[in-house]
């Protein structure tokens, strides 16, 4: 039937394009928009036994769902738990957690996330802090014996605990036994401890080997000073 008034017409017309629009986000943008306020996180001071977890969130400011494509972190280190899809005008969450005796003095774990949306595809997110040692040896956990045959060849490193409880050294053992004498000395007891090592061969040549020690710690309970020898 045709409509023969003018207005109806027009009214007809804007009517039906109101409906064929459909259901709109009020302000969106077209497509999918991940919309990211912080991409890094900074922890401190840490120690390096702790599991350490952060959620970022994303915003979805535009008109289509928004989706996680792939998540690529630096380090297998790394674990992530996040929303697949964001609804236009919704809210997801980005969770990463770097697992315990990952971080070590100042470290910085970069995980890249890829979008569906074409005008931001990839972001990286940052979890960075200061790791601090359970025990430290110090000044490495590498000693190195370096001197002339006929001569004292020693070499010396402090194991010092953070840990609240009183750190106890129970046992230690070296399998180049022939090759040093180990002498180990608590300096101030349950806080440090003194780790003596002599080259026993007074002969020149090249050896190496580990020192292993037993602690109480349920955080470390096993520590490892490795030893190259160069004696000329």
């Amino acid at each position: 039937m045709a409509i023969k008034n003018p207005k109806a017409l027009v009214f007809m017309t804007i009517i039906l394009a109101w409906v064929g629009a459909g259901p709109a986000v009020s302000g969106a943008q077209p497509g999918p928009r991940a919309d990211i306020a912080a991409t890094v996180h900074d922890f401190g001071e840490v120690y390096e036994h702790q599991e350490l977890s952060h959620t970022f969130l994303i915003k979805n400011s535009g008109s289509a769902a928004l989706r996680i494509l792939n998540i690529d972190p630096d380090c297998a280190c790394t674990a992530a738990d996040y929303d697949r899809s964001i609804p236009p005008g919704g809210q997801g969450k980005l969770k990463l957690t770097i697992a315990p005796y990952s971080v070590l003095r100042h470290f910085t774990k970069e995980t890249k996330v890829s979008f569906n949306d074409p005008r931001h595809p990839v972001a990286v997110f940052k979890l960075k802090g200061y790791g601090k040692p359970v025990i430290d040896i110090q000044p490495s956990h590498v000693m190195r014996l370096r001197g002339k045959a006929g001569q004292e060849v020693t070499g010396q490193a402090r194991l010092v605990s953070y840990l609240a409880a009183p750190l106890e050294i129970t046992s230690f053992r070296t399998d180049i036994p022939g090759n040093i004498e180990v002498n180990l000395q608590a300096e101030h007891p349950g806080k440090s401890y003194l780790l003596r090592v002599r080259d026993k061969t007074r002969a020149p040549g090249n050896y190496k080997g580990t020192i292993e020690l037993a602690t109480n710690s349920r955080e470390k309970p096993r520590l490892v000073v490795r030893v190259f020898a160069e004696i000329e």
